[in-house]
């Protein structure tokens, strides 16, 4: 037996499987994905009518508060990970596959 050696996968391959990628990329990914919907339910959240309106408020303020606006978008990371992360994590564990 010349090369004996077997591979064995390394935890962070489980890991890597289970999230759907690498740890840096999902994370990434949800928190992009959770301000992008915490400024749609901002935005329509209480007056569905005024959507155009609440938008380009919206883009206003961030082009007026500059630097500033990452405090505003930290609110709307948080409204929006209130949805996401929830069914991210149940889309993870009811769709994993049951073993190989």
């Amino acid at each position: 037996m010349p090369n004996d050696t077997r591979k064995f996968p390394a935890s962070s391959d489980n890991l890597s499987r289970f999230l759907g990628g690498s740890p840096l990329a999902v994370a990434f990914r949800l928190i992009l994905l959770s301000t992008l919907v915490g400024v749609m339910l901002a935005a329509i959240g209480f007056d569905p009518w005024n959507i155009v309106h609440s938008v380009r408020l919206l883009v206003e303020r961030v082009w007026n508060l500059g630097f500033d606006a990452i405090n505003g978008l930290w609110r709307y990371f948080l409204l929006g990970a209130v949805i996401v992360i929830p069914i991210w994590l149940l889309s993870r564990l009811f769709g994993a596959p049951r073993g190989r």
